[in-house]
Parts: structure tokens; C-alpha cells; sequence
């Protein structure tokens, strides 16, 4: 008996936990799976029954690819530029000797203690026709007229990685902490290169931290909403912006939820994907 009590205990205490979880994310995931079935009648809204309509309207029309293609590029883009950017920024601020390190590290989270919408009103300021670069530029003679940037896919790239980047930065800073520095030392002395160390030593202990940290970046870019609704404008549409016009634009929820769900199923196949095939080249190589 105390055996069996001792057994089930692990699955007691985290119950609360599971119970919660179940309450908020999970229950209302599967009432917006539930609302992607509904039918829908422009001149009625929701009606009786339940249809494969709205995934055949998404999946099967020209206009929703656009906007799928759209938002995956941009995600994947973001998470390069965020990889270039973040890890070799993890590696000196780990080398750096305090309190130099703690000063930049703090003013590299420090986005994060602002509000998303501020900082790309922030950015929208800088990106205008009549804003602070295209006046620096033409200020120096860099440019004829002013550059479009706001509301193009560029303008928003930018601003989601300086969203994202200290998402990186901290995943990789994570991964350098349970590096031995002896380690390196002992490989120096053994007459190693520092490429030899990069490769052997570094790499195999920041890529893990770099594979968390670009589906974290992922993630948040593939499902971001504010930084495109405002960078990019009512033209250049992205998933999360379709989703909300769906729901508050033509009422159309169980469209809307299709689209949500799609986009759900989308980004957990690449991830997982992503995921599988980066851990079994990591291994090879850190074999």
C-alpha cells in the first residue's frame, strides 16, 4: 500500500498543476477547434451543423497561401537575423568581466521591460517618409527622397527582431553558464586551435541553446500580431492580423478560428521538425 501511495505521489502533486493548465490552454483551445467546425451564413452567422468549409476555404484558397507564405518567411527571416544577432552577443557578454558584463546585459534585456505596442509605435516613428532615418539619411546625403519602410515586410522583419532578439540572447547566455571555462583552458594548453575550440568545445554547448532560443523566436514572430498590424498596416496582412480581421472585421468566427487553428498545426509541424532534424545533426556532430 505504501509502495502504491509512494508511486502515485509524483502524479498527486502535480495534479493542481495539470488541472490549471486544462483550464486555461487547453479548454479554450478545443472551443476554438470546436468553433472552426461551425457552419456559418453570411446573412445569418452561425448556424446548426457542423462543416469542413472553412478549412476547405482556407487551405484551398489563393489569397489565405499568400498570407501563410508571408508570415512564414517573415518568422524565418526574423530567427536568421535573431541567430546572427543573439548568439555571437550571448558569447562576449559571457567573456565580458564584470560589472561590464551585468551593465550590458541588463541594457540588452531592457527592451523587455517595455510594452511591445511602444516599441513599435517607437519604430513606426522611425521608419515614417518624414522620420528620424530618412532625415539622417538625406541629412547626409545617403538617399534622393525618403525610403519606404514602414509598411513593408522589411520595416517589419526589423522590428520583430528587436522583439525577439533577447529572447535569443538569453537562450544562449543560458547554455554558456554550463560552460567550464577550465575546459577551454586545458584545450589551449594541449596546443588547440581556436577554431578547434569553437568547434569541439563552444559550438556542441551553445547549440543547444540556440536551437531553444530560434523556436522560441519562431514562435513569437510566426503568431505576431501588434509588431505587423502596425509596421506593416491593413495591406500587408500576416496570419495573426487575418485571424482578428475574421473575427472583428466580418464576423466570421468560424473562419477565423479555422485560420487560427491552421496556423497552430502549421507552426508545431515546423518546430517539431525543426527540432528533430537539428538534434539528430547535433549529435552526429558532437560525436
Amino acid at each position: 500500500m505504501a509502495d502504491a501511495t509512494r508511486r502515485r505521489a509524483p502524479y498527486l502533486l502535480s495534479l493542481p498543476a495539470l488541472l490549471i493548465f486544462a483550464a486555461l490552454l487547453l479548454a479554450p483551445l478545443a472551443m476554438i477547434v470546436g468553433l472552426s467546425f461551425q457552419a456559418y451564413d453570411l446573412n445569418t452567422g452561425r448556424i446548426e451543423g457542423l462543416t469542413l468549409g472553412n478549412y476547405a476555404d482556407t487551405l484551398g484558397d489563393s489569397y489565405y497561401h499568400g498570407i501563410f507564405l508571408r508570415t512564414l518567411g517573415i518568422a524565418l527571416a526574423t530567427t536568421l537575423i535573431c541567430i546572427l544577432i543573439g548568439a555571437p552577443e550571448a558569447y562576449f557578454l559571457s567573456r565580458m568581466k564584470a560589472p561590464w558584463r551585468s551593465i550590458f546585459l541588463i541594457v540588452t534585456l531592457s527592451p523587455l521591460l517595455i510594452s511591445v505596442v511602444v516599441r513599435t509605435l517607437g519604430w513606426a516613428l522611425l521608419f515614417g517618409r518624414n522620420g528620424v532615418i530618412n532625415q539622417v539619411l538625406a541629412a547626409l546625403g545617403l538617399a534622393s527622397g525618403p525610403i519606404p519602410m514602414l509598411y513593408t515586410v522589411q520595416g517589419v522583419i526589423i522590428a520583430l527582431v528587436h522583439v525577439a532578439v533577447p529572447f535569443m540572447v538569453i537562450s544562449v547566455w543560458a547554455s554558456l553558464q554550463r560552460l567550464d571555462p577550465r575546459v577551454i583552458r586545458a584545450a589551449q594548453s594541449l596546443g588547440a586551435s581556436e577554431f578547434t575550440i569553437f568547434r569541439r568545445i563552444v559550438l556542441p554547448q551553445v547549440a543547444p541553446g540556440i536551437l531553444s532560443g530560434s523556436l522560441i523566436v519562431f514562435a513569437l514572430a510566426a503568431s505576431a500580431f501588434a509588431t505587423p498590424a502596425i509596421i506593416g498596416g491593413r495591406q500587408l496582412k500576416v496570419v495573426a492580423t487575418a485571424t482578428y480581421d475574421e473575427f472583428l472585421g466580418t464576423l466570421n468566427w468560424p473562419l477565423g478560428a479555422a485560420v487560427a487553428v491552421v496556423l497552430l498545426v502549421v507552426n508545431a509541424t515546423i518546430m517539431l521538425t525543426y527540432n528533430r532534424i537539428v538534434e539528430r545533426r547535433y549529435s552526429r556532430f558532437a560525436q
